[in-house]
């Protein structure tokens, strides 16, 4: 219970990176025939118009990884006060935040872009403290 207090910052913040991630990461698995019909649309004028499917699956397989390891590190962080694993899935969650808003950027969809930058100020912030 010690480290409940210790780390609440952190442990509130990663529990904000696992719903994010693993519920995005859901989505895309029960609709991944919407999404890639919605994003083949969105980068249809872009670079990335032909590769779509494989943009799409990396940033799934990303979000699955940096959720479990946010999960894992929650578990070690409130256990034994472990920060190690949760750090890697938080520098895993801004390099897909990263990616995201990369294709926001390409597509020139300076809202969603905006968005992304929301999620990414607790993400990096959760990055410092986990670092501390």
């Amino acid at each position: 219970m010690a480290n409940l207090m210790t780390y609440s910052p952190e442990l509130l913040l990663l529990l904000f990176v696992i719903i994010t991630f693993l519920q995005s990461a859901l989505d895309k698995i029960l609709d991944w025939k919407g999404n890639l019909s919605w994003l083949k649309e969105h980068f249809s004028k872009t670079p990335f118009k032909n590769m779509v499917p494989l943009l799409l699956g990396t940033v799934l397989v990303t979000e699955i990884v940096a959720g479990l390891l946010c999960a894992i590190g929650f578990y070690r962080l409130f256990a034994a006060g472990d920060s190690s694993i949760a750090l890697l899935g938080a520098i895993l969650a801004c390099l897909a935040l990263l990616m995201l808003l990369l294709g926001q950027r390409i597509a020139k969809d300076y809202d969603g872009a905006s968005t992304i930058a929301i999620y990414f100020v607790p993400v990096i912030f959760l990055v410092f403290l986990l670092q501390s």
